[in-house]
This record gives structure tokens, C-alpha cells and sequence, in this order.
């Protein structure tokens, strides 16, 4: 099966239609070449093994995927992460216009009854992919998730818009020892991401990767309240040190208003991370609950203080959801990434040296 692949300088995306997944994402930076997102290893290799019913999203790890539900499918037969980001969707068409390209797929599958389509546009001399996804008619309510992978060679630091807390699941994403390890303590919670609980009794600095060494950890980190002003950002900057460059995750924060990190460093011994998986940090910007579908559509505890985990889904209802990645080269010096502003068509990064940088961005996507 070809990957549809979609070219507008100075980005250039594939995508894994077999399950949805970003195959491939390049970005053009003067003279470098930057490729953002995380692919596993055992995709690419045609020998590799996996355990009976590894659920296709596993097998074809990569890039960025959308989840519907996230998590645990426990209200409908489906693998994990749903089937967006498991089962084939089709391409329905390439539109080109003003500077503008975009892929629209439609997903085979149906969610809860909905309909699925995503659209993928590029614009030119912008280092961002624009991804939309929506749900058209349905029944009941559906969590959901962005699912972008980084990874990082030797570690780096990681930014966010202002969190009201984090906090760990009840329970790790490893529990025997035979299989994987897990070194958060869970559940746990603290508005201070620089001292996060480790189950050892020390604290982690979660912006910071990695916190340690052959581990698979989660945390939630929760979108402080700002109002749904259209100029209202939430966003992730991942800067990575041997990559030198920065990473950037973008959403509306009353749309998503949960980012989760997903923490994979060799904390898994079973086929097929058999311990090589590290260095990986996911960006799952979601409105869920980790627990699971059913978890996300009654009251929970992320509910009972405020903050949405599931889209109601009703006939002839309309619901989008937007998001941006990108990347551009870091610079010696810059120091942290203390803030990210939208302007009119414009990214603004703040740097804690005082210094700024200005990237071309379409400010009325996330808006709109």
C-alpha cells in the first residue's frame, strides 16, 4: 500500500493509510533537514516478531496518530486508541490553492456511529502541519487524542503553557517486574512540575527527559484555566539536545485540555519494545480520560473539577478538532523556551535569554 505523501516547502509529510499514522514528517530549515517524530523501529523491519494480537497501532508505531477513543476501547469492539489509529482510511482527495495543499482521508470505520475524515495541509514557507479531524453524526460520546512521538538521542528540555497540576494514573503503566519497570509513583499529583513523586520517595523534573533510565511512565498534565478566547494557545515545546532543534506541539486548550506524557525509555522487556525503545516521549494532547472510553464518558475525577474528557456526538452534529506540529533549528544560546505567542500569521518563541524568534504560521487555524 502506498503512503500518500503531500510536498510544500518547506514541509513535506507521508502518511500510513494502513492505520492512519504519520509515516514521515521532514522540515526544511536553511540548510538542514529536520524530521521531528518518532518511528520504531521494528515498523521498517520486515522480520520483525510481534506477540499474538499486538493491536495494529503497536505494529505500526509512528509519527503522530489520532486517537478515538483514547486509551482502552471498553464501549465498542475496537484495539486500543480506536479505529483511527488501527484500521485503513481512504483518500479522498488533493487540494492545492493560494499557497495552500491539503490530503483529506475519510476513515472506513465508523466511531460510536460517526463518521471520521482528516485533513492534512501544509502552507508554504510555513514549518508547520495543520491536522483536522472531525466526527460527523454518531450516537453517545467519544474521548480523543492527538498521539505525537518524539525522540530524543541524548535527552533535552520540555516547555509547556501554563498547567494547573500533573498527576499519575492509580496505577503504573508496568506492574510486573518480569516484564518492564515503571519509577513514577502512582497515583500522585503536584502543582510544581520540577518535583514530580517518584515511587522511591525522590522527585522528578518533568520538564526535563528523560527522568531516569530503562522506564515507561505517564502523567496527565492538566491546561490551567484561561477562558475559550480564539486567541487562547496551549502548546509543548520539546527541545532536543542532540537534535538541536525544537519541537512544537500546538491546540486549543478548551478543545484539549489535558496533555499527556507518554515516557517509553527501555522500560519494556516484551516483543516488540524488548528494551529498545528509549529515548521516546509522547505529546497526547486529548480530551480523556487515560482510563479508558467508558472512564471518559461518566463523572471522573477530572470531570468533577471542571475539565471535559469526552465529545457528545449527535445526528447531523458537526465536531472539529485542530492541531499543529512543527519544528525549527535551535540556536546556541537561546537558552529555555519560556513562552509561545500567536500574532497575526506569526509563532512567537520566547527564550529565557531574552531572545525571540518569529516563525510563519497561520494564526487563524486554531482559531477557526
Amino acid at each position: 500500500m502506498t503512503n500518500p505523501t503531500l510536498d510544500l516547502g518547506p514541509v513535506a509529510v507521508s502518511i500510513d493509510v494502513s492505520v492512519g499514522h504519520i509515516a514521515e514528517l521532514k522540515i526544511q530549515d536553511g540548510d538542514r533537514t529536520l524530521t521531528p517524530l518518532h518511528r520504531a523501529a521494528w515498523v521498517d523491519d520486515a522480520n520483525a516478531e510481534f506477540p499474538h494480537a499486538t493491536a495494529p497501532n503497536v505494529k505500526h508505531l509512528s509519527g503522530d496518530f489520532f486517537c478515538a477513543p483514547f486509551g482502552r476501547n471498553d464501549l465498542e469492539p475496537a484495539p486500543s486508541h480506536g479505529w483511527p489509529a488501527n484500521s485503513e482510511w481512504d483518500h479522498i482527495e488533493t487540494v492545492s490553492q493560494d499557497g495552500r495543499a491539503s490530503l483529506v482521508f475519510r476513515l472506513r470505520k465508523r466511531v460510536m456511529g460517526a463518521r471520521v475524515e482528516k485533513r492534512l495541509t501544509l502552507v508554504t514557507g510555513h514549518p508547520f502541519l495543520y491536522q483536522e479531524h472531525s466526527f460527523t453524526g454518531g450516537a453517545g460520546a467519544v474521548s480523543a487524542a492527538h498521539h505525537v512521538m518524539v525522540h530524543m538521542a541524548a535527552g533535552g528540555s520540555l516547555a509547556f503553557s501554563p498547567k494547573q497540576n500533573a498527576q499519575s494514573p492509580a496505577e503504573p503503566l508496568e506492574t510486573d517486574p518480569a516484564r518492564g519497570r515503571s519509577i513514577l509513583a502512582y497515583p500522585a499529583s503536584g502543582s510544581d512540575l520540577t518535583v514530580f513523586p517518584l515511587a522511591d520517595g525522590g522527585t522528578a523534573d518533568l520538564t526535563a527527559y528523560p527522568i531516569g533510565l530503562n522506564h515507561e511512565d505517564f502523567v496527565v498534565l492538566a491546561e490551567k484555566r484561561r477562558g475559550s478566547a480564539p486567541d487562547a494557545l496551549g502548546w509543548t515545546v520539546v527541545s532536543r539536545r542532540a537534535e538541536r532543534d525544537h519541537v512544537i506541539v500546538l491546540k486549543r486548550p478548551e478543545v484539549l485540555p489535558l496533555t499527556m506524557l507518554w515516557m517509553s525509555n527501555g522500560g519494556r522487556d516484551y516483543a516488540p519494545w524488548s528494551g529498545r525503545h528509549k529515548g521516546v516521549l509522547g505529546i497526547e494532547d486529548a480530551r480523556a480520560s487515560p482510563l479508558g472510553h467508558a472512564e471518559s464518558c461518566r463523572e471522573n475525577d477530572f470531570t468533577r473539577a471542571g475539565i471535559a474528557t469526552a465529545f457528545d456526538l449527535a445526528a447531523e452534529r458537526k465536531i472539529v478538532i485542530r492541531q499543529v506540529v512543527g519544528a525549527c533549528s535551535a540556536e546556541p544560546g537561546e537558552g529555555r523556551v519560556l513562552k509561545v505567542a500567536a500574532d497575526t500569521d506569526v509563532l512567537t518563541l520566547h527564550f529565557g535569554n531574552g531572545r525571540i524568534r518569529r516563525l510563519s504560521y497561520d494564526s487563524a487555524f486554531l482559531a477557526g
